[in-house]
């Protein structure tokens, strides 16, 4: 009895003993790691830091094109361009594919940034407007009166001109700047490079040459 005695209170004297041992050497190795670590992010430099926080642009809200997901969007309001771009989209393109509307808007927005038209939505939208043959979107030169009689489709491409203006939407027409319906055919459309067919519009980009829109 006293020699089991003796053998467990050894053991657990053994134990005791090597308990502190055990503990420094997780502290050590704790330690060892965060100093690991802090170097590691040292070196990751900020860019490489940000990219483990941000949020990949588009990751937020992805664009979906469809009439379902568009109609889930909250309601749209904004500066006169947001306007100016709505009211263009609605009366170009309200009976397009909710893909079409935004490769309409994208159109828009490709020549307010080229360098090569007004450098405004309302600018580009309402150039010529008043000139015989000038305008650029025939609903600004028709004579007919400028009337939106179908609310829910302009609450929609409303949406479509706001995610265009805030930069949202990926590419579609590769850098298109002007558009037609299947149904036409002008003369310039035998000229420009086609990009793209979305819906019943083709695409276009301007060579930049003798052709005039």
């Amino acid at each position: 009895m006293r020699l089991f005695l003796s053998t467990a209170s050894f053991m657990l004297l053994s134990l005791m003993l090597l308990l502190p041992v055990a503990a420094h050497a997780n502290a050590d190795k704790a330690e060892e790691l965060a100093r690991l670590e802090t170097n590691g992010l040292k070196s990751a430099g900020a860019k490489r830091l940000k990219s483990f926080v941000s949020v990949p642009q588009g990751a937020q809200g992805t664009v979906k094109f469809s009439k379902a997901w568009l109609d889930a969007q909250p309601r749209a309001n904004g500066s006169s361009e947001w306007r100016c771009l709505a009211e263009a989209l609605y009366f170009e393109a309200r009976g397009e594919t909710v893909k079409g509307q935004f490769a309409v808007a994208e159109v828009i927005k490709n020549r307010v940034k080229s360098g090569r038209f007004p450098g405004s939505f309302c600018g580009v939208i309402h150039q010529g407007t008043g000139k015989k043959y000038q305008c650029q979107f025939t609903y600004t030169c028709d004579g007919n009166k400028e009337v939106i009689a179908e609310p829910m489709a302009f609450a929609r491409v409303a949406k479509v001109a706001q995610y265009t203006l805030d930069g949202k939407v990926p590419a579609l027409t590769d850098g298109a700047t002007h558009y037609h319906t299947t149904a036409v055919r002008p003369r310039w459309s035998k000229v420009y490079t086609r990009t793209a067919q979305i819906g019943v519009h083709l695409f276009y980009r301007h060579t930049w040459r003798s052709a005039s829109n």
